[in-house]
């Protein structure tokens, strides 16, 4: 992939916004890639994507990110833009949390090792020893922390070590089976968990047993942000299957497993490629 920038705006909708930022962009020599926008009528906002190329660090003709980062402040607050600037030459440090069940931490590792995720993944932590041989094969630094209600603040405090020693920016709870708190969360970094459920539908635990008492026709699972609310944190993605009244909880629970997979590997990979735009409790996912 070529190195290259990109830049996320959100602001209130006026027109002439892309003709605003396009041209400036094209005033610095930019040669855009892929850009992409979305208006809100509703709310009245407007929400913008563009990527362009870099060139090589050692050329002549580079584009110049922090001229550019000058020339646009002005105009982000006439605008009254939040925007955000980003390059793929940097890999954002990633730590995966999990529990007993490695199915989603293990598939995350194979497409980091396959070059999929575009991330460093310094740490694993786990309330469990099972994933210890799996971090090892990966060659991944393994941290066993333990959590029972008694001992959660001095376990959130030594998570918190953890992801400051390796400057962890994303934490992906990877079928980690334990409430944060809101300590935990006020960490400078973003946080997206899988859930076995098509959300809003059976928050909290087990919900394929109770999608089974319930007798639906179809599961899913759902890929978020974190918040302080329990499984209320922005949707990033979701996926479902057709189930039938055969199908009993093993088999909800190993036809699920393949949704966890594909929603949050794409959430991890959306996030990496700066393509979501979080407002309010919602998101908005670039192409």
């Amino acid at each position: 992939m070529p190195n290259s920038a990109v830049l996320l705006i959100d602001c209130p909708d006026r027109r002439g916004l892309v003709a605003r930022v396009s041209s400036l962009l094209y005033e610095h020599g930019a040669n855009i890639l892929h850009a992409d926008q979305h208006r809100d009528g509703e709310l009245g906002l407007f929400f913008m994507r563009v990527e362009w190329e870099l060139g090589l660090a050692d050329s002549d003709s580079r584009f110049d990110l922090k001229r550019f980062k000058q020339a646009f402040a002005p105009m982000a607050r006439e605008l009254e833009m939040q925007w955000t600037l980003a390059t793929n030459e940097i890999r954002l440090p990633v730590a995966l949390f999990c529990s007993e069940t490695l199915h989603c931490v293990a598939d995350l590792l194979h497409r980091w090792r396959s070059g999929e995720l575009d991330c460093d993944i310094p740490l694993i932590v786990s309330n469990h020893c099972e994933v210890e041989a799996l971090a090892g094969f990966y060659g991944v630094r393994f941290e066993y922390v333990p959590v029972t209600e008694e001992t959660r603040a001095g376990a959130e405090a030594r998570q918190m070590e953890l992801l400051a020693e390796n400057g962890v920016e994303l934490v992906v709870l990877a079928r980690y089976m334990r409430v944060l708190s809101p300590t935990i969360l006020r960490y400078p970094a973003s946080f997206i968990n899988v859930h076995h459920s098509f959300l809003p539908a059976f928050t909290g635990a087990r919900p394929y047993q109770a999608a089974h008492r319930r007798g639906v026709k179809l599961i899913g699972a759902t890929s978020h942000y974190v918040t302080e609310l329990l499984d209320d944190g922005p949707i990033i993605e979701q996926d479902v299957t057709r189930i039938s009244h055969r199908d009993q909880v093993e088999d909800l629970v190993a036809r699920g497993r393949d949704l966890e997979r594909i929603v949050l590997s794409r959430a991890v990979r959306w996030h990496l490629e700066w393509r979501i735009l979080r407002y309010g409790n919602k998101t908005v996912i670039f192409d």
